[in-house]
C-alpha cells in the first residue's frame, strides 16, 4: 500500500486530540448465539475477529509526520503490524446480561486515548460464559474515519461482507480499489498542471473566507445559560447510555408531521433531554441547546475518496417547548431552512473550511479550534447509516448495534444514532462527572417517542 497525504479534515482531527479529550468513534455490537450450530468458543471468536481487522488494508497504516507540505502528515503502512496489539478479549462477570454488562464497560473502554505510533484502532470481544451471547466494540480514531467510513471499516468483521464470495463483498472490493489513492505524479515540471494549482489555490482561499465569514457569524461570543449539566467541563471520563426506539414509532410521527425520519429523530432528543432535566430539577433553557448535526457529503452510491468528507447543520433543540407536536414542527421548520441554506453556512461549515487551510494551519490552530467549541455547539447529535442486510459474526446473528460519536472538548454529551432491524439504537456518550445518569437520559428519549407515537395515532 503506497503512502497517502491525510486529508485536511482528517489532519484537523488529528491534532485536535489531546490525553484527556480523545478523538475517536466507535459502535457497541451485541450478538446472539447461533440457534442452529454448535455455541461459539471465545477464543475461536477473537481469532475471526482479529483476522478480519488484520485483512482490512486501512487498519494496517499509521499516521506520520512529512517534510512537505509543512505541517502535514501521511497514511503509511506499518511495518511492525500485529494485529493482537489491537484485538483484546474481556471476561466478563456475567452476574447480568452481556449486554448491560458490556454498555457498563463501554465508557472505560473510550475515554482510553489510542496510541499515536500504531494504527489508531482497537477492537474487544467481550464475553462471558462460552456459548452464550457477546459484544464486540470498535473504537477508531476519527482521522480514519467518518460516521459512513466507520460503517465500511467496521463491516468488515460482519460474515455477510466478510465472505469474498458474496455480492456484497465484491462490491465492497469496488469500492475500496476506487478509494485508494492513486499515484502520486511529479506537478513541478508540469507547467499546466502548476497553473491550475495556483488557480485552485486561489479559488480555495476565496471559498475559504466566505465559509469563514460564516463560522464567525454563527458563533456566539456571549455564553448562553445552559443546564449545569450541560454547561459542565468535561472532566475526560466516559459513560455510555444506550436506548432502543421502534422504528415503526417514528414512521407514525413522519406520517403524521411530514418532514423527514431524522427531523422525527431529533425532536425526540430535544423532547428527551427536556423529561431528563426536569427530572433532574434543572431549569429548562429559553434558547437551545444548540446542536451540530453533521451531515455526510458523500454521493449516494458513488464510489467515496479517501478520509472524512463532512459538513454540519446548526439545530437549536426546543427543548423549553412543552408540547411534542410543536417541539416537532419547529425542528422540521429549522431544518429545511437549513437545507435551503445549503451546508457552507454556520459553524458547521467549520468542516468545510478545514479542506481549504493548509496543513502547518491545522497543526497549530487545531488545539485553539477545539477549545472554541462551546462558542458553536453545546452538543452533537449524528445519524450513522447501517446495511440493511441482516448481519452476523461467526454465524451469530447481530441482535444490538449503539454507535458511539467523540465528545468535543468542554461538552458533557454525543448522540448517535443508527437503523437496525426494525429499530433505531441510540448511543449517548457522556461525560461521566457531569452526566453520571445518563441511563435516565436514555429512558426519556425512548418515553418521548412513545407519547410522540401515540399521539401520532390519535390525529
Amino acid at each position: 500500500m503506497s503512502t497517502e497525504r491525510l486529508a485536511p479534515l482528517d489532519l484537523a482531527f488529528w491534532h485536535l486530540e489531546s490525553a484527556g479529550h480523545p478523538i475517536h468513534l466507535g459502535a457497541l455490537a451485541v450478538f446472539a448465539p447461533d440457534p442452529a450450530g454448535p455455541p461459539p468458543a471465545a477464543h475461536a471468536l477473537l481469532s475471526l475477529l482479529a483476522t478480519r481487522a488484520g485483512a482490512v488494508r486501512k487498519l494496517r497504516t499509521r499516521v506520520r509526520d512529512v517534510l512537505l507540505p509543512v505541517g502535514g502528515a501521511a497514511w503509511t503502512p506499518d511495518t511492525d503490524f500485529d494485529v493482537t496489539r489491537h484485538v483484546h478479549r474481556i471476561r466478563l462477570p456475567g452476574a447480568a446480561p452481556v449486554e448491560t454488562e458490556a454498555v457498563a464497560l463501554a465508557g472505560g473502554l473510550m475515554e482510553r486515548p489510542l496510541e499515536r505510533g500504531r494504527p489508531p484502532w482497537e477492537m474487544y470481544l467481550l464475553t462471558a460464559a462460552d456459548g452464550g451471547p457477546f459484544a464486540v466494540l470498535v473504537k477508531l480514531h476519527h482521522a480514519l474515519a467518518d460516521g459512513m467510513r466507520a460503517v465500511a471499516i467496521g463491516s468488515a468483521i460482519f460474515d455477510e461482507l466478510a465472505d469474498p464470495r458474496g455480492v456484497r463483498a465484491r462490491a465492497r472490493a469496488r469500492i475500496r480499489e476506487a478509494a485508494a489513492p492513486a499515484p502520486a505524479r511529479p506537478w513541478f515540471n508540469d507547467p499546466g498542471r502548476l497553473v491550475g494549482a495556483a488557480r485552485d489555490r486561489i479559488d480555495g482561499l476565496g471559498r475559504a473566507v466566505g465559509v469563514g465569514a460564516s463560522v464567525v457569524l454563527a458563533s456566539r461570543f456571549d455564553p448562553r445559560a445552559l443546564p449545569p449539566s450541560l454547561a459542565a467541563g468535561a472532566g475526560g471520563t466516559r459513560r455510555l447510555g444506550t436506548a432502543v426506539l421502534d422504528a415503526e414509532d417514528v414512521r407514525l410521527a413522519r406520517k403524521a408531521s411530514g418532514g423527514t425520519t431524522n427531523d422525527v429523530l431529533l425532536a425526540v432528543v430535544a423532547g428527551g433531554l427536556r423529561r431528563w432535566l426536569a427530572g433532574r430539577g434543572e431549569p429548562l433553557p429559553e434558547d437551545g441547546p444548540r446542536a451540530l448535526v453533521p451531515v455526510s457529503r458523500r454521493r449516494p452510491g458513488g464510489a467515496s475518496g479517501p478520509g472524512n468528507d463532512l459538513s454540519a447543520y446548526l439545530l437549536d433543540l426546543p427543548v423549553a417547548e412543552p408540547d411534542p407536536r410543536t417541539r416537532l414542527a419547529r425542528v422540521r421548520a429549522a431544518m429545511d431552512r437549513n437545507k435551503e441554506a445549503g451546508p457552507l453556512r454556520g459553524a458547521g461549515a467549520l468542516a468545510v473550511l478545514a479542506d481549504q487551510l493548509p496543513p502547518i494551519a491545522h497543526r497549530f490552530g487545531a488545539p485553539l479550534a477545539g477549545g472554541a467549541a462551546r462558542m458553536l455547539f453545546d452538543l452533537l447529535v449524528t445519524s450513522v447509516p447501517l446495511p440493511r442486510s441482516e448481519l452476523s459474526f461467526g454465524n451469530c446473528p447481530l441482535r444490538s448495534l449503539y454507535p458511539m460519536a467523540p465528545l468535543a472538548r468542554g461538552q458533557s454529551l454525543a448522540v448517535a444514532l443508527t437503523s437496525y432491524g426494525g429499530r433505531i439504537h441510540v448511543g449517548l456518550v457522556a461525560d461521566g462527572e457531569a452526566v453520571p445518569d445518563v441511563d435516565l437520559l436514555a429512558r426519556a428519549t425512548a418515553d418521548e417517542l412513545t407519547e410522540l407515537a401515540a399521539l401520532a395515532a390519535a390525529d
